[in-house]
C-alpha cells in the first residue's frame, strides 16, 4: 500500500482486534482507528465464553467456519506461544451416548478428516475412559489439537501490539452516526468524530445496528442467546480431566451442555441457550426495552420458536431448574449431582437470524467498495479471530 490509507474499525472484540493487527502486519503504513464503546477491549463475547480453542471438527467441510477454524486454531496457538499467553493444548473427547449418536460420530470423524484436523482417533468405551475415567458413552472421538486459553490475555496483547505499530484504540467511543462525506466515512461518537477511507464493522452483538447506520438493510437480525454455566465443586472437579463434549443433535441448532476445564483452574459445565432480553443480557433479570421490541417485531424470531418449541422449552427449564440442568450433564458424566453445581458466569451469543427463522450457520460478511460488515461471527470466532482478520484483510481493496 503506497499511500497511507485510513481504516475505521468498529468493535474492539477479538475479531476487530485481530483485523487491526493483521492490517498493520500487511500494511505498516496504514492509519487505523479502532472504536470500542466499552472502557476496555474484549468486554463481551471475546471474554464471556468457555475459553476453548476449537479445532473445527463440527463444521461443514468447505464452509468458512471449517476453513477458518482449522487455520485459526493453529494461528492462535502460535500467537499464544510467541506472546507467552497462558494456554494449554489438552485435547477433547466428543462422546456418543446412544447408537444413534454413534452413527453421527462417524460423520463427525469424516468432517474432521476432510477439514484437515490432525491426530483424530475414534475410541471405544474402554479407550475413552483411559482419557476421561468417569465419562459415560459407547464411543468417542479424541481431538488432540483442541485446548484452553485465557482470551483476556489475548485481547490485551493484541491491543498492545496494535498500539506499538501505530494503531489507535479509542475506548468509551460508542458510534451513534455514520455518514459518507467527500468519499470518506465520518463516525460520530460521544467523544469526537473520526474519519477514514474504509469502514470495517466488527461490532459483534451490535453489528446489524452498525450496518444499518452505514446504510445497509437489516435483512439479518442479531438475536442474543444467553448461555449459562455452572461451576463444579472441588470434589466433582476430579470427574473431568479436560474437555468432554456431546455429539450435536442435527434437529436442534445449538450444541448442548458440555464440560470444560478452565485455564485459570476449575471446571465449567454448560452452557444452555435461552433467549436473552437484552443484547448484553448476561443476567436473567437484564431487560432492554429497545432490544426486546427489536426482537418481538422481527418475524424470524417467531418462526424460529415455531420450529424448535421443544428445544426452547427445555432450555428455558434448564435456566430455572438446577435439577434439569444436572440431568443433561449426567448423560456425559453420570456421577455429577446437583449438589456439585454452583452458579457460574454467562455469555451472550450474537446469532444472526434470517426472516424465515433459520439461523445463519456460517460466518457471514458483506463487502462494499468502501466497507466490510461482519454480520455473523459466533463460536469459533474467538479461536479463529486471527484467521478471520487475515481473511478480511485479503478482501480489502488495495
Amino acid at each position: 500500500m503506497s499511500t497511507q490509507k485510513t481504516f475505521l474499525i468498529i468493535g474492539g472484540g477479538l475479531v476487530g482486534l485481530a483485523t487491526a493487527y493483521r492490517l498493520l502486519e500487511r500494511f505498516p503504513l496504514a492509519r487505523i482507528t479502532l472504536l470500542e464503546k466499552e472502557e476496555q477491549v474484549g468486554a463481551h463475547q471475546s471474554t464471556h465464553n468457555s475459553g476453548v480453542l476449537h479445532a473445527g471438527l463440527y463444521y461443514k467441510p468447505g464452509s468458512n467456519k471449517a476453513k477458518l477454524a482449522v487455520t485459526g486454531i493453529r494461528q492462535m496457538t502460535k500467537f499464544c506461544r510467541a506472546e507467552d499467553i497462558t494456554h494449554e493444548i489438552c485435547g477433547k473427547l466428543v462422546v456418543a451416548v446412544s447408537l444413534e449418536e454413534q452413527s453421527r460420530l462417524d460423520e463427525l470423524l469424516r468432517r474432521g478428516i476432510a477439514n484437515g484436523l490432525q491426530g483424530l482417533r475414534k475410541m471405544d468405551a474402554a479407550e475413552m475412559r483411559k482419557i476421561e475415567p468417569h465419562v459415560n458413552g459407547l464411543a468417542a472421538i479424541h481431538v488432540p489439537e483442541e485446548g484452553i486459553v485465557d482470551y483476556r490475555q489475548v485481547c490485551d496483547r493484541l491491543a498492545l501490539r496494535i498500539q506499538e505499530r501505530g494503531g489507535r484504540i479509542i475506548t468509551g467511543a460508542k458510534v451513534t452516526r455514520l455518514e459518507r462525506k467527500a468519499n470518506a466515512w465520518v463516525a460520530t461518537t460521544a467523544i469526537a468524530e473520526f474519519n477514514a477511507d474504509y469502514l470495517i464493522n466488527c461490532a459483534g452483538l451490535h453489528c446489524d445496528l452498525v450496518a444499518e447506520l452505514a446504510g445497509e438493510q437489516r435483512d439479518l437480525r442479531i438475536i442474543p442467546f444467553r448461555g449459562e454455566y455452572y461451576h463444579l465443586g472441588p470434589t466433582a472437579q476430579k470427574l473431568v480431566k479436560n474437555l468432554i463434549y456431546p455429539v450435536p443433535n442435527p434437529q436442534f441448532p445449538f450444541l448442548g451442555v458440555h464440560f470444560t476445564r478452565m485455564i485459570q483452574g476449575g471446571v465449567e459445565a454448560g452452557p444452555n441457550a435461552v433467549l436473552a432480553f437484552a443484547r448484553e443480557g448476561y443476567q436473567l433479570t437484564k431487560f432492554d426495552i429497545h432490544d426486546i421490541q427489536d426482537m418481538l417485531f422481527f418475524p424470524g424470531l417467531w418462526r424460529f420458536l415455531h420450529k424448535y418449541p421443544a428445544m426452547a422449552c427445555s432450555e428455558l427449564i434448564q435456566s430455572f431448574s438446577k435439577q434439569h440442568f444436572c440431568k443433561a450433564l449426567q448423560r456425559l458424566v453420570p456421577d455429577i449431582s446437583a449438589a456439585d453445581l454452583t452458579p457460574g458466569g454467562a455469555g451472550v451469543r450474537a446469532q444472526a437470524m434470517k426472516p424465515n427463522g433459520d439461523l445463519v450457520d456460517d460466518f457471514h460478511l458483506i463487502m462494499r467498495p468502501n466497507a466490510l460488515h461482519v454480520l455473523n461471527a459466533p463460536s469459533p470466532a474467538a479461536t479463529a479471530s486471527l484467521a478471520i482478520g487475515e481473511y478480511i484483510v485479503n478482501c480489502v481493496p488495495i
